[in-house]
């Protein structure tokens, strides 16, 4: 582990109490019994309801770490009483929400693994906490920050996230890169790069103007990550 990662490590640990008495919920919240894991950001209530957990999203069905990403959830909250805090609905009539267990944010945790990334439009007061979960997971490398081989090998010639959207990718190394990369939403694409070439696509209202994120995968692991 490099001093960056120890030294973050530390300050982490140190502030870890912290972090869990942030994401305390109030008192006055709804309590109820978790019935079903849908997917890795998606559960349903003994109501019928079901909820978006807000401020994350994982892995889409046949992507790395989709089934670990559920797992983690049923292991923590499926048939067990959780509290939850709703700010409305989204997509597909899902509440969003965050959800509590035993006084932690269990939207956190989930980055803690590094099984889910950030996915934020309007931040809130959970914001800073969750960020700072993936940025624990992303220097440690767990999860879907594991580090491919192939990492480093790709380089950013251009990315323009204003009308019309734009990207181009080169291969640097001296092997065919086979990837996906998607940006923090859903839109994933695949594409395969010979080594020395370049790889160019035009889009139309893909990139959040206001920020988001690029991430490339193989199947080894995370080849490119970029924010902004």
């Amino acid at each position: 582990m490099s001093v960056k990662n120890v030294i973050f490590l530390i300050l982490f640990l140190a502030s870890g109490v912290f972090y869990y008495e942030i994401t305390v919920p109030r008192s006055d919240l709804q309590t109820h019994d978790v019935s079903k894991i849908i997917d890795g950001d998606t559960i349903r209530l003994e109501n019928n309801q079901t909820l978006r957990l807000l401020g994350i999203n994982t892995p889409e069905k046949n992507e790395l770490y989709y089934q670990e990403a559920k797992d983690f959830l049923v292991q923590r909250i499926q048939n067990r009483t959780v509290q939850i805090e709703t700010f409305g609905v989204g997509k597909y009539d899902r509440t969003l929400a965050y959800v509590f267990l035993d006084g932690r944010n269990v939207n956190a945790e989930i980055l803690l693994q590094g099984l889910a990334t950030l996915y934020y439009y309007d931040k809130d007061c959970y914001y800073e906490s969750l960020k700072e979960a993936e940025e624990f997971a992303r220097l440690n490398e767990k999860g879907l920050w594991k580090k491919s081989r192939n990492f480093g090998c790709l380089e950013m010639l251009e990315f323009e996230t204003d009308e019309p959207e734009s990207l181009v990718l080169r291969n640097n190394c001296d092997r065919i890169l086979d990837i996906s990369y998607k940006d923090d939403a859903t839109h994933i694409y695949h594409v395969t790069i010979q080594p020395g070439s370049q790889y160019s696509e035009s889009f139309s209202h893909i990139w959040n103007t206001d920020g988001d994120s690029l991430y490339a995968y193989d199947a080894d692991g995370l080849v490119l990550f970029y924010r902004y």
